[in-house]
């Protein structure tokens, strides 16, 4: 298994350019010892997600529909930590064919909120590549400060969490 860091966070990188926007933002790719389609249909679950994401008290998934094989679904996911839990409303979009799931941000919290998942096969059997992106930001500077930096490091612990649940699910690599 490897894991990289492939670019900091948006706002290092905007300090860096003298760009004005403080919007977080983390990206990383991981070999994982389970298929693409495997990895796949794990992220898609998101009903399953309070059992293992981080933050994650709850999820209710309030629409699905498919069109041409993208399946599409507007879900609310309650998020906690401590004392503190919010609600927001996704839309997350699952396109089987490209082997990507997108969820945009649609109410709740923040200002902005977007993450994409990529599954790439490597070549070898039972091994992909995984790539995580996302970009957040809160409406409330005060919620920013209270939970800015937690919502960082769980970000960071995304794709880990999916990879052992894979490995609960799937059965892990010898």
């Amino acid at each position: 298994m490897e894991f990289l860091l492939l670019l900091p966070p948006k706002r290092e990188r905007d300090q860096a350019s003298g760009a004005g926007s403080a919007m977080p933002s983390f990206k990383t790719s991981r070999r994982v010892a389970h298929d693409p389609d495997e990895m796949f249909d794990l992220v898609a679950d998101v009903e399953s997600y309070p059992r293992f994401v981080p933050l994650c008290r709850a999820l209710r998934v309030r629409r699905r529909s498919e069109d041409a094989g993208v399946v599409t679904l507007v879900a609310n996911m309650e998020v906690g930590y401590k004392a503190i839990r919010e609600s927001f409303t996704s839309r997350v979009t699952c396109d089987r064919q490209k082997r990507e799931i997108l969820v945009e941000y649609i109410d709740g919290p923040f200002q902005h909120l977007e993450n994409w998942w990529i599954f790439h096969e490597t070549g070898e059997p039972k091994t992909c590549l995984v790539e995580f992106r996302i970009a957040y930001e809160f409406k409330s500077p005060t919620l920013s400060l209270l939970m800015g930096s937690v919502f960082d490091k769980a970000f960071r612990k995304f794709a880990e969490a999916f990879e052992d649940r894979a490995d609960v699910v799937y059965g892990k690599a010898p």
